[in-house]
């Protein structure tokens, strides 16, 4: 498997927690401690840390250290390879679909032509 396949599957396997999808929508608004990310939940500091810690391992958020505090940052990079491969497969649907439309455009251009053969 690719380094970028890999990635992929860390990404998607995180962002199947709701939990990790709320501070992820959290992190997009502006950089926060994890103290300030589990302010709204009824969790402790630790399984809040670990969320952030699954994030951090797919490469969604990265710390930093600002004097005492170290606020989590949202890094977006990782959104444009999510983004690259939804379109993909989003490109091929809407190819199968578009040459549905064409068959089902053509079927319906013989039996409207058919119709009127047998009216004739």
């Amino acid at each position: 498997m690719d380094e970028d396949t890999e990635q992929l599957n860390r990404v998607f396997a995180a962002l199947a927690d709701p939990t990790r999808r709320k501070l992820v929508a959290r992190l997009a608004d502006a950089d926060a401690t994890v103290g300030e990310l589990a302010e709204p939940y009824d969790m402790s500091l630790q399984a809040i840390s670990k969320h952030v810690k699954v994030l951090e391992d797919a490469g969604l958020v990265t710390r930093s250290r600002d004097a005492q505090r170290r606020p989590v940052h949202l890094d977006a990079e990782v959104f444009s390879l999510m983004t690259k491969w939804i379109e993909r497969y989003r490109r091929k649907a809407e190819e199968r679909y578009q040459r549905l439309d064409t068959l089902l455009s053509r079927m319906t251009d013989t039996d409207h032509t058919s119709r009127k053969k047998d009216a004739s």
